[in-house]
């Protein structure tokens, strides 16, 4: 191997063979606080090996833009998105959850937010052709117990849900050993697990998706009316600590919300258009986020086979690069899938 064939001492070798560092130019591509994320050096390490990189470029042809472009490291991609495995709500979405920032979904109780999440806990273990991020989640629940035999339910229908995978894939990828489930009781717990366990988590490349169930859940237990001066002190703290793992690691973080009653709703509210809820947790929260998403439960069901579903609406209420709209979505034993449009 070519690490082999530098002056540079064994833990730093160890290191970058860990890291999957496959040439010099993925090296001299890379800038140093990434190559000590990527290998858990120390800086004076990480220069020592990127001054041997560069003597090994300087002996080698010159490189150009186009092999620079495929060298780049693809979980870096600033485009980065993660499929939902359903075509219909990866086209509302423009390709899915986008990484460097975070997504809530909120919705009533009932409204298959949950489900949602767990889906897309089983679409990141793809690989990149399939819309995933090959590797795992860490789902974090606040309030109820991890929904294991819904989790089961959905993984033995995945053939159902992506005929666009192969089925020697789906049957070869572990998908429940890949899902790490945290419990987070308090504020003080979710802060230890935000800012100890998931950065772990990520830096060693273990979990690519972080999923919070849910943020306001704890809000509501802990502070009080009065309290709103501390609240929006801890609310900051936590949505700082989300955006940081989101842009640090470049990977998607969903949040999932509650909902809270409103009265004369105003035209340029934040929350979804011709509902009579919007997300918890307020404006301090709404201006955190990058991508909201409203899932509302209708009037109407549907069936297919020996199976029926209320309807569902998933709504864009904001997001930078998005439209606002929605679509119509049931949920089936396979998981969420967007109802065609009859059009």
């Amino acid at each position: 191997m070519i690490w082999d064939q530098l002056e540079l001492n064994s833990t730093i070798k160890a290191a970058v063979k860990r890291a999957q560092l496959k040439s010099v130019q993925e090296v001299v591509c890379t800038s140093g606080p990434e190559l000590q994320r990527f290998t858990g050096l120390s800086r004076s390490d990480v220069q020592q090996l990127l001054s041997a990189a560069a003597t090994a470029c300087r002996r080698r042809p010159p490189i150009t833009a186009l092999q620079l472009q495929q060298v780049e490291d693809p979980k870096w991609r600033t485009d980065l998105r993660l499929s939902s495995g359903c075509p219909v709500l990866d086209q509302l979405l423009r390709g899915g959850l986008p990484a460097g920032g975070v997504t809530e979904l909120s919705g009533e109780s009932g409204a298959g937010k949950t489900q949602l999440g767990l889906q897309f806990c089983l679409a990141v273990q793809y690989p990149a052709v399939h819309g995933g991020l090959d590797a795992g989640a860490l789902y974090i629940c606040t309030e109820d117990s991890f929904p294991v035999r819904r989790l089961q339910q959905l993984v033995s229908e995945q053939s159902v849900l992506r005929s666009d995978v192969p089925p020697s894939l789906i049957g070869g990828v572990h998908f429940t050993d890949r899902i790490i489930v945290e419990h987070a009781a308090d504020l003080n717990s979710l802060q230890v697990c935000l800012s100890r366990r998931a950065p772990l988590l990520l830096a060693q490349g273990l979990v690519r998706l972080v999923v919070l169930d849910s943020l306001a859940a704890l809000f509501r237990c802990e502070f009080q009316a009065d309290d709103w001066l501390e609240r929006n002190k801890q609310l900051l703290t936590f949505s700082s600590l989300l955006r940081h793992l989101s842009q640090e690691f470049n990977v998607p973080v969903l949040c999932i919300n509650q909902v809270t009653d409103v009265f004369n709703q105003s035209d340029d509210s934040l929350g979804p258009s011709s509902s009579a809820v919007s997300p918890a947790l307020g404006l301090t929260w709404a201006n955190q986020i990058l991508v909201r998403l409203m899932l509302r439960r209708l009037q109407r069901t549907v069936s297919r086979g020996d199976q029926s579903s209320t309807l569902r609406r998933l709504e864009v209420v904001f997001a930078p690069h998005l439209a606002r709209g929605g679509r119509d979505v049931a949920v089936w034993k396979e998981g969420v899938r967007g109802v065609p449009d009859p059009d």
